[in-house]
């Protein structure tokens, strides 16, 4: 059996809680020790940076997370080595190495059960954005959006999880409406898409959202944003409709008194995590289908603005030069 061997390999470590561009620095550590049984040592192709490492280096999810730490949940590689246990063919196959931070290095260290085969048709710079935006766009879709479902409102709909949910619904004869903060610059990615676009920056957006919403309410609201806009979103909500909260791009949470005033809303807590992490990683293939399905079809895919080695990684959050839209595709092997 191949080991990887207690050799010095680069990871990008956050050595305490705080802000991702000033804790991170590229340190040498020891190599992973040859796999456990049921282990595998991935060698690192691909990975990113994503707002969910983020809010997990700032220290907000104490309970569950210690430091120092090498953060990153999404993420390509190979399986390298193979512990007892684990079939001889899993070396050399490629693998999203879920259920734990730690795509920011060279080798990663996992239990088999988390690694989730990569169809051999899709390249390492689709494979490796496979995981937190498009799957939580499929599992929201497919949950929340039953037969009848007519009008949908997604907010930071410039966003790639926005983006994505606009291609599913369209799919599924459901036209969105948008709701954005109007960044210059920024704009939803196939405008075909929307019914109506709503910047929140514009004076009397809140009427040009209803409006456009219209007198029967929302179907079902998919909001990442909380705050002042998640909270007008919800006051729209239809009684008997949904409000999917996922996410608080504003860093405001959503008022007790706003969500105590309508008991006729159903609210959702949709949180990727929890239904990841339930069986220890059992029902991943399943999960996965329908994404690399798409995937395929040339859906869901993001966009890769600029790709850079590890080794240049802190000096690129520090220092995040101009350049095409999209998001960064880091490589651990440079």
């Amino acid at each position: 059996m191949h080991t990887v061997g207690r050799l010095l390999v680069l990871a990008a470590v956050a050595g305490s809680p705080g802000p991702l561009a000033e804790v991170l620095t590229l340190r040498d550590v020891d190599g992973p020790a040859a796999p456990g049984t049921g282990e595998v040592v991935v060698r690192m192709v691909a990975s990113t940076v994503n707002p969910s490492d983020e809010i997990t280096v700032s220290g907000a999810y104490g309970s569950r997370t210690s430091f120092p730490m090498v953060p990153g949940f999404e993420g390509v590689g190979v399986i390298d080595a193979a512990g007892p246990g684990v079939p001889a063919a899993a070396v050399g196959r490629r693998v999203l190495p879920l259920g734990s931070a730690g795509a920011r290095q060279q080798y990663k260290r996992l239990d088999h059960s988390w690694c989730v085969p990569v169809p051999d048709d899709l390249p390492d710079e689709v494979a490796c954005f496979a995981y937190v935006n498009p799957l939580t766009a499929v599992m929201m879709v497919e949950r929340f959006c039953r037969p009848g479902v007519r009008n949908v409102v997604v907010t930071a709909a410039t966003s790639a999880i926005g983006r994505h949910l606009a291609e599913l619904l369209t799919d599924r004869g459901v036209t969105p409406i948008g709701v954005v903060r109007g960044t210059p610059g920024r704009t939803v990615a196939e405008p075909s898409r929307w019914r109506a676009v709503i910047r929140t920056n514009e004076p009397g957006w809140r009427e040009q959202l209803r409006s456009a919403i219209g007198p029967h309410g929302v179907d079902v609201a998919f909001d990442c944003v909380g705050g002042g806009v998640g909270e007008e979103v919800f006051t729209l909500t239809a009684g008997g409709g949904v409000f999917v909260h996922y996410g608080l791009l504003s860093g405001t949470p959503l008022s007790v008194e706003c969500l105590n005033g309508r008991r006729d809303v159903r609210v959702e807590l949709f949180r990727l995590r929890d239904t990841v992490q339930k069986d220890g990683g059992q029902h991943l293939s399943g999960l996965f289908a329908p994404v690399f399905e798409n995937l395929r079809r040339g859906r869901l895919r993001t966009a890769v603005g600029k790709r850079i080695g590890l080794s240049e990684l802190a000096g690129h959050l520090k220092d995040p030069a101009a350049g095409p839209a999209g998001k960064i595709l880091i490589e651990p092997q440079r």
